[in-house]
């Protein structure tokens, strides 16, 4: 690590800049409930109440906020931003990006215009990185048909990247967290895994090409999928793990999920990176906080621990099957813990 105001010479490893990587720097999930509560907007009509229907926003957790704008037109709107999750700039930017435009599509929206998020430490790291990392965030906004225009950046001690992204949706065919309904089965769109994997390349340097492939390949044709198969409820799978976001779609929706552990698709290495011990302490503090919610069914700490494990760009958990995506177990009235496994 070099000295504040020296700019590093040779490869460097973005990874080495951050306390954490990726959305596993999220603020706990219990913590940050603590802080939201209680913080909703006026209701329509009243002093002070904005122009618009806001359809979705803080009340559940939804991945992004939705105002009906009139006829069958919604705005929706999102930001994401996170420390460096792999050491190659230019990837880095294409995960971020990929990481934000998923909070669209896990509403139902379609991206229209995205703008950067950028903290750099301009006195520590060259600035020919930030170039490529924006350069990443722009192919894969281009491969989402998504304008990029604009942004913020601060000097900042670690370098922090993402985009604050403006999307519409049709707000009678909205993906919602609690919509869910008993009899439905679980689909999930993308492996589990990439937590353990990036934690893994952050200590080591190994690079999982696997991972990458995952975190940069956009929900849109998942989101796209869902709708057109009927499907009403979906989140997606990021820094609070499966069972973490599982947990508050389930909440929303008054329902309990029985997962089919067997059912669940990792990545490849992921569980020899779990037995190397290559855990992040979001992995453990989303555990910890669903643990008390959660019926384990006779499963160890480890499978626990990746069922927890804090993903960056992960795939959409859709109440409903979607084509091609695997079935990893079925919603049931409440009874009990909002979460089963089997």
């Amino acid at each position: 690590m070099t000295s504040a105001n020296v700019v590093e010479d040779g490869p460097v490893r973005l990874t080495r800049y951050a306390h954490g990587g990726g959305c596993a720097c999220k603020i706990p999930p219990g913590e940050l409930e603590a802080v939201v509560a209680g913080l909703k907007a006026p209701r329509p009509g009243s002093a002070g109440s904005p122009a618009g229907e806001l359809i979705v926003g803080l009340d559940d957790g939804d991945d992004a906020a939705v105002v009906g704008i009139g006829g069958d037109r919604a705005v929706v709107v999102t930001a994401d931003f996170f420390t460096p999750v792999v050491d190659d700039p230019y990837d880095w930017g294409r995960v971020a990006a990929a990481n934000a435009l998923s909070d669209v599509y896990a509403v139902g929206g379609e991206p229209l215009v995205a703008v950067n998020l950028l903290g750099w430490p301009r006195g520590r790291l060259p600035l020919d990185l930030v170039k490529e990392v924006l350069r990443g965030g722009l192919d894969v906004a281009r491969e989402a048909g998504c304008h990029v225009s604009g942004g913020h950046s601060v000097d900042d001690p670690e370098p922090k990247y993402g985009m604050a992204v403006t999307g519409l949706a049709d707000p009678a065919r909205l993906l919602r967290i609690d919509a869910a309904r008993p009899g439905l089965p679980i689909s999930l769109t993308k492996p589990l895994g990439i937590g353990v994997l990036n934690t893994r390349h952050k200590a080591t340097g190994e690079v999982f090409a696997q991972a990458v492939k995952t975190m940069t390949t956009l929900n849109r044709d998942a989101a796209r999928a869902a709708l057109a198969a009927g499907v009403e409820c979906a989140t997606d799978v990021t820094g609070f793990g499966l069972l973490g976001h599982l947990y508050k779609l389930c909440r929303a929706s008054g329902v309990t999920a029985v997962v089919e552990v067997a059912a669940v698709p990792y990545l490849e290495g992921a569980r020899q990176a779990l037995r190397d011990g290559y855990v992040s302490g979001g992995t453990r503090r989303n555990l910890d906080w669903v643990r008390p919610r959660l019926d384990p069914g006779g499963f160890g700490e480890d499978e626990l621990l990746l069922l927890a494990d804090a993903q960056t760009s992960g795939g959409l958990l859709v109440a409903g099957e979607v084509p091609g995506a695997p079935v990893i177990g079925e919603l049931v009235p409440l009874d009990g813990p909002h979460l089963r496994l089997r």
